[in-house]
């Protein structure tokens, strides 16, 4: 079964990393080539930013920016064509290798924020074990399976469940030894105990029946 993911990717030599530490308000998207050809390195992009000037001498600092052309200039952002360095870390490549596709990147803060599709879940396991042995700092937002009805993410759950798991489990809640506790997480979203609990036990049901009930009914 294929599936799409969301994962949130991080390195100082992630593509353009350097470029995003120095400029804090730029922002990048990939440009489709409907390829992810592993010995690809040269990939347009769109660039927001004000400042062409500013943003073509961060280029010029980059380390995982090997050359650059700019393509189209209008106000305020520009297509340009980017060759990365040998020493750039590349998700693209992995991707390539399960046979997913990158339906859509773009910048989020100093990372990458990246929808994946992917012709099954092992596919998601190898890249979490690239991200791993690169030492890239992977999240994953979430995953689930195309034949859900409408293609929708849910798996089941409300947007507050998605919202109280997704918290709960950036902030170390789900981790051994805990990360933070139920207080903490409900005081970030600013809900009581009681409140936050409900939601994240429910989703968790909601996640099993969605995903393995199938499973542990016939053990």
């Amino acid at each position: 079964m294929s599936v799409t993911a969301t994962i949130y990717v991080e390195h100082e030599l992630i593509a353009l990393s350097p470029t995003l530490h120095s400029l804090p308000g730029v922002h990048i998207e990939v440009i489709d080539q409907g390829t992810t050809n592993p010995g690809e390195t040269f990939f347009p992009f769109l660039v927001e930013y004000d400042d062409r000037a500013e943003l073509e001498a961060a280029l010029d600092g980059d380390r995982t920016v090997a050359a650059y052309e700019l393509v189209d200039w209008t106000e305020g952002s520009g297509i340009y064509s980017i060759e990365h360095t040998p020493e750039t870390k590349l998700v693209s490549s992995v991707v390539t290798s399960v046979n997913g596709y990158l339906a859509h990147t773009e910048t989020r803060g100093t990372g990458w924020l990246v929808r994946l599709l992917l012709p099954d879940r092992s596919g998601l396991n190898t890249i979490w074990e690239y991200a791993a042995e690169e030492g890239i700092d992977l999240e994953l937002i979430e995953v689930y399976g195309n034949h859900d009805a409408g293609g929708e993410s849910s798996y089941g759950l409300t947007d507050q469940q998605k919202a109280a798991l997704r918290v709960a489990f950036r902030e170390g809640y789900f981790d051994e030894p805990r990360g933070a506790s139920l207080e903490e997480i409900a005081d970030e979203m600013d809900l009581s105990s009681t409140a936050i609990s409900g939601r994240l036990r429910r989703g968790m049901r909601n996640l099993v029946a969605a995903t393995i009930a199938d499973e542990l009914a016939v053990e």
